[in-house]
């Protein structure tokens, strides 16, 4: 089968690979539909996410056919259309069951912090990915979800990640009636908490960011203000100029590994690799919120350690939650606004492309390209 075929930071080809084999009786075979490249897989391929390791097939956002199952699945069956949440979770475990499904330590059993993902290096369970035309998908009978009759497949692709992700990044902040909340990050995760900031009661929704394109694309699909961040002689300082010397009630940071915006922080976390990523957006995040405020961390780190202003979060008294989303737990009502038009995910989708050229995706989608929202890669026998 094609799929994509990781060779090192910033090189990625499609490259024949064997099909995926059903190893455990609770395994299905998942013939791709759609398969998008996320901001997250850019840190795995710019090599800014430990034990990466050559030869792997990123993507953990997909849709797909089933195939094949194993003799103990039963919730899905050969033949359904699925979404499948990026998490990868047994369902049974002390933190499936308290719907922590991120956290899931069957599926990654050898770490001590997240769960299985797909596509998403050896940290997370080294379980190959969704850019390619088959994927195989552990714990059958719980991730998958058959996708409802007339939702359109691009709308489900987003549900497997993007959407829930967002919206957990505002759930998280515990947004109040009225509350101001500042999004760094106006990539597709930005964008989407953004737009669930008003679900949620939000009286204000600022987002922050340097691509223009992006902050004009925010601007109009989550119908918030947006501001280049290099217009600013501070973000935080315009932060609190604009809410009154306060801060902001909620600050959601949705960049994560690849900020920019401070020299020694992209020097240390980009270039040198001597901390997890650069940590500017969360730096932002802690100074910009007000005391007693809260910071929501959807944005991903690496898991070693970074520079945080831990004693100006003691000192504010401020709330830090922090999380892979949970899409099980979510995708019902996510699932009920999107078919009652509360949100259109499938407006963030700006590239449809074949997954033989994502090597050119990727370089698109990584060096901001051709105004590049999100691209998503199609299989050769979903084109048909």
């Amino acid at each position: 089968m094609l799929a994509m075929n990781y060779r090192g930071p910033q090189r990625v080809r499609v490259s024949q690979k064997p099909m995926p084999e059903i190893k455990h009786p609770q395994d299905a075979i998942v013939r791709v539909t759609r398969s998008c490249i996320c901001g997250s897989d850019l840190h795995l391929y710019n090599g800014n996410v430990p034990d990466t390791r050559v030869g792997m097939t990123f993507g953990h956002e997909f849709t797909g056919i089933v195939e094949e199952v194993g003799p103990e699945v039963e919730k899905i069956k050969v033949g359904d259309h699925v979404l499948v949440p990026f998490n990868i979770a047994c369902g049974k475990c002390h933190f499936c069951r308290q719907g922590l499904f991120g956290n899931c330590h069957e599926s990654n059993s050898q770490a001590t912090a997240v769960g299985g993902i797909f596509g998403y290096s050896h940290t997370a369970g080294g379980y190959d990915g969704g850019q390619a035309e088959y994927v195989r998908v552990p714990y059958a009978n719980v991730g998958p979800t058959v996708i409802p009759p007339g939702m359109d497949p691009d709308d489900a692709v987003l549900l497997t990640d993007v959407v829930p992700t967002g919206y957990q990044a505002a759930e998280m902040g515990g947004i109040q009636p009225g509350d101001t909340v500042v999004v760094f990050g106006a990539g597709p995760i930005g964008i989407m908490a953004a737009r669930c900031a008003w679900l949620f009661g939000a009286g204000r929704v600022i987002v922050i960011d340097k691509i223009e394109y992006r902050l004009e694309f925010v601007k109009n699909y989550a119908n918030c203000e947006a501001y280049n961040y290099e217009e600013m002689d501070d973000p935080v300082v315009f932060v609190k100029k604009t809410t009154d010397w306060m801060g902001a009630d909620v600050v959601i940071d949705a960049v994560g590994a690849e900020a920019t915006g401070n020299t020694m922080q992209t020097i240390t976390g980009r270039k040198l690799l001597l901390q997890a990523g650069s940590a500017t957006a969360l730096h932002w995040a802690i100074n910009s919120v007000k005391k007693g405020g809260i910071v929501s961390i959807v944005g991903v780190y690496g898991p070693t350690d970074n520079l945080v202003p831990i004693g100006n979060v003691v000192n504010k008294g401020i709330t830090i939650r922090a999380n892979q989303a949970s899409v099980k737990r979510l995708l019902p009502r996510l699932i009920d606004h999107v078919q009652n038009g509360i949100l259109n995910p499938k407006a963030l989708i700006t590239h449809r492309i074949p997954l033989e050229d994502a090597a050119d995706a990727y370089r698109m989608f990584s060096d901001k390209l051709d105004n590049c929202i999100k691209p998503v890669l199609i299989p050769p026998s979903a084109r048909m």
